[in-house]
This record gives structure tokens, sequence and C-alpha cells, in this order.
């Protein structure tokens, strides 16, 4: 077996099964009903707390979670492990149980020749990653849900993502395979393991990383980063690259950094013009995505990505991840800007998740369903349903004029505006999408663009009003600690630019929820999911990296220097048990757990940064708050660990490289003498964060408690102090401070100037 690109073709029994399949050909069935959930026995994964496990216990599937248990039983009974994993609000997760999961006949061949485990991959990314990669360097892609074949001890031998029950357009279907499959097992049990143990030898060298030598890059890295991902441009709808199209908050992060990077640096001629297109490049993105239909128009927040070109047609399931990152980069371009419009997308999102989202004891949840019930037949499931209009429903909420701007400004049509419908779910239905700009609608109707503004917004509180009466998609309502440091960045971030108090309170009260449930005091170990009263699995290092990044972020907004406090400790101990000494950077998992095969670093910036580029601009970050060497040589090897793949392919991880322009930059270190909450100290923080200064760390030394514990780490913060009791700002480069200022004005000038 050769590990490469492209489908991998394995025969079994004269059968030719192609690991992977176009998920867009298969038929949407619906999903089952609770009730008819309920009527069946429960199998072993009643006892989960995981809601993706749970929608499975009622399965005739004889499911086993991960675990000891089935591990026993498959070498006990030498038979091999069927492996499922997905996630609770996957579409095609829930058509693959409703289809094969739920069928008496697959169950029994299931139940028969393999032990059945099913996991859920937001619960372990561990166990899904070492497959994933399997099935992906063996078919050339990947996806939810996973189908795995291992050995009895978990080594993969065939895999692939969704098969149909049955054999469909030359394609093997699921049964099919399942009896192939065993047929190979019994008769060439052999070859099947042999193949095995060569295929986890070779991932393994594969994903090793041996130290490297790379240095410290120059400003070449981020000129080549920036041309890679303008040449995937695409000048007509936005985005980097074509359909599907992802919210990949990496990538305007790093063009903005681009861009500031450019400005503050002085750069004229090509370099000048560089910088001012990445900017527009991102701007131009970031409006057509909230213009699309992508975006949540009614009720706020953005789906997983856009079927088409156009940002148009969604996946309809909404990622607390995608909430928390989307957030910081429109705020991001407010910043430079100014521009309200980018201000009010932020808000949105911020106003659904604390709506929707936030549990009432403070953690985050981590996402809703594409799927929810038709709300004109309540046992039909389809993905969309919740979100979808027809034109009549719209018109029996509206008045006749309003309906007419409404329809006009969101593209809706009698016929319904979806082009691209392979299922044939969305006919007759309408995905709002800002079709014409607000002077266009005024224009057309003869109003005022403020009253065009006034009648689409009246607009969607009716329509929201309405749409609560639909049957809501399912909420996952597991909190996940590395996604719930994604939304504290969010809430504290928003509080900074937007100053709204409330913001604060939720990002706060996000953090003592971590720390009361998900934190083990005693010795200092982050876990990584609650649910229902339980805390479980030790934490990750995307859970610590994560988790110290929204730390940081809320001790820059309310200035609690516990949280900074605790962003070290969580540091020091995600070094104990990540850090790789040998090679630098962090590996994802500590390595503890003999189950899991390989032990990988992540470097891609996916849908979520890599944990290695968050840990980057951490490390830089509290090597700027505290002058310790140990944090910054951290920095320095973790940056160069990652050294060949970062020249090879720089538009891979764009994240990394913002980390690395923080850490190659002197950061301003903005020091604000002044007591918490006065106003004059109010003003000087509103200035520095209303203007986009990303490679800066901001301190407050309130004369009390928390300026006696900075000091601990900085001496020079012993000396700050107010100037004829106002408040003071000092404005320093490597602990280097300017002349002390008391203006708001002048304080702008300084950093504007400076950086």
């Amino acid at each position: 077996m050769v590990i490469g690109h492209g489908a991998l073709a394995i025969t079994f029994g004269g059968l030719v099964l192609m690991a992977g399949c176009d998920w867009g050909h298969w038929e949407d069935i619906g999903m089952r009903s609770e009730a008819q959930a309920d009527s069946r026995p429960a199998n072993r994964l009643a006892g989960e707390k995981s809601p993706y496990l749970l929608q499975h216990r009622h399965n005739p599937v004889d499911w086993y979670p991960w675990g000891k248990e089935a591990f026993a039983k498959a070498r006990r009974e030498d038979k091999p492990i069927f492996l499922s994993v997905g996630y609770s609000t996957c579409h095609w997760c829930h058509v693959m149980e409703r289809e094969s999961f739920e069928n008496e006949e697959i169950a029994a061949i299931l139940n028969k020749h393999f032990v059945s485990i099913k996991v859920d991959r937001e619960e372990r990314p561990d166990v899904d990653k070492v497959y994933m990669t399997y099935v992906q360097a063996t078919t050339g892609q990947g996806g939810w849900p996973m189908s795995v074949w291992l050995t009895p001890d978990l080594k993969p031998f065939f895999g692939g993502t969704y098969y149909p029950p049955e054999d469909r357009w030359g394609r093997p279907g699921f049964k099919n395979v399942l009896l192939r499959v065993s047929q190979a097992w019994e008769q060439e049990r052999e070859r099947l393991v042999a193949s095995a143990d060569q295929v986890i030898r070779q991932l393994g060298e594969a994903t090793a990383m041996a130290p490297q030598n790379a240095g410290i890059f120059d400003g070449s890295l981020l000129d080549r980063t920036y041309e890679a991902l303008k040449a995937s441009y695409d000048p007509k709808y936005g985005g980097f690259g074509g359909a599907p199209k992802f919210p990949r908050s990496a990538v305007p992060n790093f063009m903005l950094r681009y861009y500031a990077r450019g400005v503050r640096s002085g750069a004229d001629g090509e370099a000048r013009a560089n910088a001012q297109n990445a900017l527009d490049m991102t701007l131009f993105t970031l409006r057509k995505m909230a213009d699309g239909g992508m975006h949540d128009h009614i009720g706020g927040g953005f789906h997983r990505y856009s079927t088409d070109e156009r940002w148009h047609v969604p996946h309809f399931e909404k990622m607390l991840y995608d909430q928390g990152q989307l957030v910081c980069t429109y705020l991001d371009a407010w910043q430079i800007t100014h521009d309200e419009f980018f201000a009010d997308v932020a808000r949105e999102i911020l106003d659904y998740v604390r709506r929707d989202m936030n549990g009432p004891e403070g953690g985050f949840y981590s996402a809703e369903d594409a799927d929810s019930t038709l709300p004109e037949n309540p046992r039909e499931h389809a993905e969309g349903a919740f979100y979808v209009w027809t034109s009549r429903e719209i018109a029996e909420v509206l008045g006749r004029k309003a309906n007419a701007v409404f329809n006009f400004y969101y593209g809706v049509d009698d016929s319904g505006n979806v082009e691209i419908d392979p299922l044939g779910e969305l006919r007759g239905k309408n995905i709002l999408i800002v079709s014409h700009s607000i002077d266009e609608t005024a224009a057309r109707f003869g109003m005022t663009p403020d009253s065009v503004r006034g009648t689409v917004a009246e607009v969607r509180t009716k329509l929201f009003e309405a749409r609560k009466n639909r049957p809501r998609p399912h909420l996952d309502d597991k909190v996940i600690t590395a996604w719930n440091g994604l939304m504290i960045s969010a809430f504290a971030r928003a509080y900074q630019v937007l100053q709204n108090e409330r913001y604060l309170v939720i990002a706060t009260g996000a953090a003592q929820f971590i720390r009361e449930h998900l934190y083990r005091e005693k010795d200092g170990v982050l876990l990584r999911r609650y649910r229902a009263g339980e805390a479980a699995i030790e934490g990750y290092v995307d859970d610590y990296a994560f988790l110290i990044q929204g730390l940081l972020d809320l001790y820059e907004a309310g200035f609690n220097v516990k949280f900074l406090t605790w962003a070290l400790a969580l540091q020091e101990k995600q070094d104990e048990l990540f850090w790789d000494d040998s090679a630098g950077g962090y590996f994802s998992t500590s390595g503890k757990d003999e189950t899991i095969l390989l032990r990988m670093k992540e470097s891609y910036d996916g849908a979520e940064p890599s944990p290695n580029s968050v840990s980057l601009l951490n490390l830089s970050r509290l090597a700027a708050m505290t002058d310790a060497d140990g944090l910054r040589n951290k920095a320095e090897r973790t940056l160069s660990a990652f050294g060949n793949d970062l020249k090879d392919a720089p538009h891979a991880m764009p994240q990394m490289i913002a980390g690395s322009d923080f850490y190659q930059d002197k950061p301003v270190q903005i020091v604000i003498a002044g007591k918490p909450c006065a106003k004059d100290t109010v003003a000087m923080l509103k200035e520095v964060h209303s203007r986009f200064i990303p490679n800066k760390v901001v301190i407050l030394a309130d004369g009390g408690e928390g300026q006696r514990a900075l000091a601990e780490h900085l001496d020079f913060v012993k000396s700050v102090s107010m100037l004829n009791g106002k408040a003071t700002a000092y404005v320093c480069e490597d602990y280097v401070c300017k002349t002390p200022v008391t203006d708001v004005t002048t304080l702008g000038e300084i950093i504007w100037q400076g950086k």
C-alpha cells in the first residue's frame, strides 16, 4: 500500500472498492424522529454524554464507545473493528445513520462480523486526526462521517467517508463493502495485517518532524504568502479559492496584518500597492460573505460554508469556532476602516451566540445542526428548513410595500432564488442574500436610504419573531474548552473595541465556568468537554492554546490580573504536556494514551487555526508582558520547527506567519497608569483599541494588586504611575518608553506614528 494522493483501490474478492465518494450524488431520505428512536432498545451508547453518540443509542448496531471493552472484544473474537467518526450536527452523518445504521440487515452484518465503535470527533480529535490522516493519505480526500476498518490492534487497513447503503452509479454500497471486507479478513488476513503495519510505519515517518535549522524569516516570507493568496483570490465574489468557500479566518487575519505592516513600515511603490491590495481584497471578501446566504440575516451568525462561489447556498450548520473567529476578523476590519458595517456584523454574531449558544452556567455550546423538522411536515427533516423562506411565507408576515422592498433588497423570488439544488430540497425556497444595495433599493421605491434601512430592519425583526414558531435545529450543548477559548477572545475583544459592558461580563462568565468545571486545580490540567454535569477527557493542545489566547484577550479587556496569572500557569502546563524538546513545537496529544498510534503536530490553519500558530503568538505576547527569555525561546523554536513547511507552502499556515510577524517585530508595550474604570483611564484605553495595532500588548498599572503582580515579572512597571493625578500612557518598545502622556489625542498620534 502506497501512501500518497489520489484514490486507493483495494480489491476484496474481485470487487474493487474505491475509498471516498462524491457526497453530492446521494439522496437524503431524512432523519428519524426522536419518537421513533426511543421506541427501540438502547445500545451501549446510552450511557455516554456526547450528543452524537446519543443520537445512535437506539440503532440496531451493537455500538461500543472508543475504549478498552471494545478493543478487548475485537482481540478476543479476532474480529476487525469498524470505526465510524462524526459529530452531532453533521448532515451526512444523519443520512448514513438513517440509510445504514438504522437498517436491520446492515446492522446484522456489522454485529456478526465486526466490533463497531462510534466516536464523536469533537470530543476525541486525537482519534479523528489519526484515522483522518490515513483516509486522506490513501484516498486524497476526507470528511464526515468517516468510515475506517481497523485490525484488533487499531491499525487501519481500509477507509473512506460516506457510503450509500446499496451499490449506486458504479460505486459500492455499504452492505457490499462490509461483506467484502469481512471476506477479505477471513481469507487474506495476513496481507491486510501486514498492509496495516506498513501504513502506520509510513504515516509515522510522514508525520514525524526532525529538528530543523530554518532560522528566523525575513519579510520575503510574508510577501510570498501574500502572492500565493492573491493568486487564489476571486475578484468577482470575493474569497480565496473556488467553491465550496469556507470562512477560513486565518487568511483575512494574515492579510490585514500584511496591510498593517506595510503601513507602519512606511512602504511605498509596489510594497505600498500590495499592502493596499491585501486590504481591499479582504474587505471585499468580508462584505460579500456578510451579504451572502452563508450569513443568517434574520438571526445572526454564520453557517459553516458556502456550496457555491457567490456565498449564496450554505451548508447550514453553525459552529461555535466559526463565530468566535469571525467576530475578531470583523472587529479588525472596523479598527482599520471605522466603517460601522463591520462592527454591526460583529454585533449580530455576538447577539446570536449570547442568545442561542450561551448556557445558563456561562459556557458556550458547540454547534447547531444543519437539519431541522419541516414546518409543513413534522415527520420529515431537511437541511436548512429552519432558515429558508417561500415568498408566500414572507408575504404573510409583512405588509405589501414592506414586502416588496424586502424582497427586492434580499432577492426573494416567487419561484425561489436557489439556482443550484441537486437534491431538490430547496425548490421554491429563498435563501436571503443582499441582491441590491441600499441606494439601489431606495431609487427603485422612491425612498431615502435611511427609510430603506429602517424598513429592512423592521421586516427582519418580524421574520425573526415568525421564525420562532418553527422547530429549531438540534443544539449540540456540550461545552468544548478550545472553542470556548475562541469565543472568550471574541467577547473580550468586542468589549475592547465596542465598549459594551455586557460583552466583558459574558467573556468573564465563560472563563469562570471553565475554571470551575473544566480545570483541575490539584494538577493544573484542563479537561476537554463538559455536558450534563460531567466534565471528562483530558485536554489537548488546542484546549490550552485557544484558552490561553482567550485569557490574554480577557486580561487586556478588563485587566483582572488573575486571568494573566492563569494564562501563565496554563502555558507552563502546556509546555509540560505537549512540548517537543528535541524538534520544537507542540504535539497535539500528551502521548499518555497508548491507543493513539501517532503523535502528530498540527501546522495547517484550516477551519480552526493550528494550535502551534496560536501558541507562537501566545508565547510572544506573554514574553512581551513578562520579559521571560524562556517564553521567547520557545516562540523562536516553534517558528523554526515548521520552517521548511513555511518556506514550501506558506499559504497553508497564514496564522503562523501572522504570529511570526509579531515575533520578529518589536511589539509595542502600552502601559496605562490609571484607576480602573475611571473616565480618563477608559478614554485612554478606548483610543488604544480604536486602532488596528496587531503587534501590541496592553497593561494596566492600577497602583494596586494588579500592578504589584505585574511588577514581579516586569521590574520597570514598579516605577510607572499617574502624572498630576491623571491617567497616563507609557508607550514602550523593549521596555524603553517614550515620554509619558496624559492627553488622549497625543497618545493616538504616538501609537499611530510609532507603528
